[in-house]
């Protein structure tokens, strides 16, 4: 039995930090995980941030509530689900997902919860397990399942690499480069060709 377990935002839907970077005007925020690889870092490093700027939740969620799908996402994740099961696993938090689940076609999610007081100020986060992404391709195999992954950013690549069949997609240069062994795509058709391949 197969699983493929797709990583959210790059992949399926733009940055929502990059987003909410080019709106808020604060060019900081642009970082992600495809440029740090330490995920606990990178998001108390964007809450120092938002703090600093009396941002909250809800200048976020503004900013969400305009993201569309990348173009062709939707159609990929229809094909995809009416061949095999799909999951997508993503680092991201309820809070920011849920709108996004809704133009995707509420496929199923795993991800995180932010730590939101009263006035709507993100105190903090709640990771659901350590290395999450890996954590849960694990045991998903653990309960008989193969899996097939697919990601963009440095917190993709253990659940990639420990899987059946592991893709990048849309990728960074400097990643690519450094996986050589990872088959690397950049258009939904050829993705879907290659993930159908492994079933």
């Amino acid at each position: 039995m197969n699983v493929v377990c797709l990583d959210l935002e790059g992949v399926l839907v733009p940055e929502i930090w990059i987003a909410f970077s080019q709106e808020s005007g604060i060019p900081e925020l642009r970082r992600t995980t495809r440029d740090e690889p330490d995920y606990d870092k990178l998001m108390h490093w964007r809450l120092g941030i938002l703090k600093e700027r009396g941002l909250g939740l809800k200048e976020i969620q503004d900013v969400i509530a305009r993201i569309e799908p990348l173009e062709g996402a939707k159609e990929f994740l229809y094909e995809l689900r009416a061949r095999t099961q799909a999951i997508i696993l993503s680092d991201t938090f309820t809070q920011f997902a849920q709108p996004l689940m809704q133009k995707l076609g509420y496929p199923t999610i795993f991800c995180n919860e932010l730590e939101v007081a009263p006035d709507g100020t993100i105190t903090g986060f709640h990771m659901r397990c350590a290395e999450s992404k890996l954590t849960t391709v694990r045991g998903l195999q653990s309960i008989g399942f193969d899996t097939i992954a697919v990601g963009d950013s440095f917190n993709d690549l253990g659940m990639i690499k420990a899987s059946k069949a592991g893709f990048l997609f849309r990728s960074t240069p400097q990643i690519i480069a450094d996986n050589p062994d990872l088959c690397a795509y950049e258009e939904y058709s050829d993705l879907l060709n290659a993930i159908l391949g492994t079933l």
